[in-house]
């Protein structure tokens, strides 16, 4: 077998992964004395990291008598493809001090890599530094990847720069860069340079609405994605309909969601992996867990996102035995839980009390795992604890958490001591939130509470001057329902709708029956200075009532009724739907700013926490 034939059969075999056959290769170069042979050795490392073999690679590298450029590019590039960055960086600096070599665009453009990978742009100027003064300067694909880099370190503005002294950009560096202001959210840089780029392809589009996704934009990033799809972009690469499906995920509107699912099988798409990990994700937090499960059930191959996106899911949603058994199947698996996962876990515990097991995992996370709890760790262990009376083992959590607590984690902990009626945590921690001064109105709504609880009329006068000036500034409540092909949104107090008088008559009619069945309205959220009749007229024409009510009106009869509210579910509102779920016998799910609701035969999901 001569030399070239050698060269492309291995190159062959890193084409198509097939290592088995290039260790046969490796095998006859040995026996027929060519292995010193560094054309060679260089397509062999080549050929096992793109296998990925990275210990053969790693092996052979280290074997090599003599190292050039090409030998180095084809490890440090192993090394990024098997996901060790590090490894990249740790080993560069034997290029020069070993080998005495000094690196070439190649290499630049994997250490560059290696560092938009770890997002550490420390080094990553350092690399920059270094290739300015470095012979390869110009080299645009160098260039490129720096692009690349700040865009992905949030460095847009340096980005630029780079990329304005590209002097032939090609789709790589243009996408580089749409791609990063769009997840920068520089949502007018992105499509203003989007509509420069001389020739628009999948992977263009798919950088831009992608990016919108990523950075919040999912209405902008819905209407690109139609304008794509009416310019004929043929999608050959599914990654981009993920995107979509997040979008819609975030947007909770299942509608949407179910649209672009249909386009998924219509496009063949769906046995892809991570459009099935999307889709998971879209159905459970468009509160339809049940086509959630159906999609996770009928996925062929599964990796650690599907299995979290169905762990979480399910959690959220209140299903917490069926949470902790998936983790368990999981594990029988051989997959190891990520810091997602762990989030839906402790979450799950949280919902039934499971405070030792909530412990256990939170440790096991730490020990067994080497995973280092992020805020949300801390504060699902705090709503675990919070939830199941231990307060003071709360308090002294949020004090000693390596995080600097916000207001919501301080009002959760205040929300759990209003709810077990311990008075005197609550006004511990009602005094430091104060200090704090919150700006949700929903803190000072419990701060009157528990100083009220207390008989602290000094400081409950106090906290209703502070409600009455942060009434100016409150978001305005709204709430949104679907009904096939129909969206509504009412804002709160909204007395304009076409349907008003159907609506206030429905109402009506329901309030008389909850109040025969013993409902008394809990004024407590209130903030003005009203009298009591004119404090329930206002919980009267809250947004989630108005939306029930229209789909009760509007809907198919014993359909489930979803609804999505931009702020926290009321006290009051609460109550007013678990009674409204048991007397019209329909089930009412509610995804508010704190958690999802399943309000079902008088009872929620929450267990009255949230």
């Amino acid at each position: 077998m001569c030399y070239s034939h050698l060269v492309y059969q291995l190159q062959a075999c890193a084409r198509h992964q097939t290592p088995p056959i290039g260790k046969k290769l490796q095998c006859h170069i040995i026996k027929t004395g060519i292995d010193q042979c560094r054309s060679l050795s260089n397509n062999l490392i080549n050929m096992y990291g793109k296998c990925g073999l990275i210990r053969d690679a790693l092996n052979l590298f280290n074997q090599l008598p003599h190292r050039d450029p090409i030998s180095w590019a084809s490890i440090l590039t192993a090394n990024n493809q098997a996901n060790l960055p590090h490894l990249t960086l740790s080993m560069f600096p034997a290029m020069f001090k070993q080998d005495g070599l000094q690196p070439d665009h190649y290499v630049f453009a994997c250490l560059v890599k290696a560092c938009a990978i770890l997002g550490a742009i420390k080094q990553g100027k350092q690399v920059h530094a270094s290739f300015i003064v470095s012979p390869v300067s110009d080299d645009d694909v160098v260039k490129s990847s720096l692009v690349d880099m700040y865009a992905k370190c949030g460095l847009p503005d340096i980005g630029r720069v780079v990329f304005d002294s590209i002097s032939s950009k090609n789709s790589i560096s243009w996408t580089a860069m749409i791609s990063g202001y769009a997840q920068s959210g520089r949502k007018l840089d992105a499509i203003q340079l989007f509509q420069k780029m001389p020739v628009k392809n999948l992977l263009s589009w798919t950088a831009l609405i992608s990016g919108l996704v990523q950075s919040g934009n999912w209405v902008d990033s819905f209407y690109l994605f139609m304008e794509m799809q009416s310019k004929g972009i043929n999608i050959v690469d599914p990654f981009i309909l993920s995107s979509i499906i997040g979008a819609s995920a975030n947007l909770a509107v299942l509608g949407l969601g179910k649209q672009i699912h249909c386009l998924v099988i219509l496009l063949g798409y769906e046995s892809s992996l991570f459009v099935s990990n999307a889709l998971v994700d879209m159905y459970a937090k468009c509160s339809d867990v049940l086509a959630a499960k159906k999609i996770f059930g009928r996925m062929v191959q599964r990796d650690i996102v599907s299995w979290t996106s169905i762990i979480v899911g399910t959690a959220q949603h209140g299903l917490a035995e069926e949470a902790l058994s998936l983790y368990n199947q999981m594990l029988s698996t051989g997959l190891k839980p990520n810091e997602v996962t762990f989030v839906g876990l402790i979450y799950a515990c949280s919902h039934v009390g499971l405070v030792s097991k909530g412990r256990y995992f939170f440790n096991s996370m730490i020990k067994d795992y080497g995973i280092n709890p992020s805020l949300q760790h801390y504060t699902c262990l705090l709503d675990l604890l919070s939830r199941s009376g231990h307060l003071e083992e709360a308090e002294n959590l949020i004090k000693a958490m390596p995080f600097k607590p916000d207001e919501a984690t301080w009002a959760a902990l205040l929300s759990a001591c209003n709810h077990h009626r311990n008075t005197l945590i609550g006004i511990r921690v009602a005094d430091h939130l104060l200090s704090l001064k919150p700006e949700d109105p929903s803190t000072y709504i419990l701060l009157s509470n528990i100083y009220a609880s207390a008989a602290m009329w000094e400081s409950v006068s106090k906290v209703r001057r502070l409600m009455a000036a942060m009434e100016v500034k409150k978001e305005p409540g709204y709430s949104c329902i679907v009904l096939g092909k129909e969206s509504q949104v009412f804002l709160a107090g909204e007395t304009s709708h076409p349907a008003k008088d159907e609506i206030f008559g429905l109402l009506k009619e329901l309030d008389a029956e909850m109040k025969r069945r013993g409902y008394i309205p809990d004024t407590s959220s209130v903030l003005h200075d009203l009298e009591q009749q004119e404090k329930e007229r206002q919980l009267f024409w809250h947004s989630e009532r108005l939306a029930v009510a229209y789909g009760l009106l509007k809907g198919i009869p014993g359909m489930v009724l979803h609804i999505v509210k931009n702020l926290r579910v009321c006290g009051d509102c609460h109550t007013v739907l678990k009674f409204i779920s048991i007397i019209v016998k329909r089930e009412i799910v509610v995804r508010d700013a704190n958690r999802y609701h399943h309000f079902k035969d008088g009872k929620c999901s929450c267990n009255n926490f949230w």
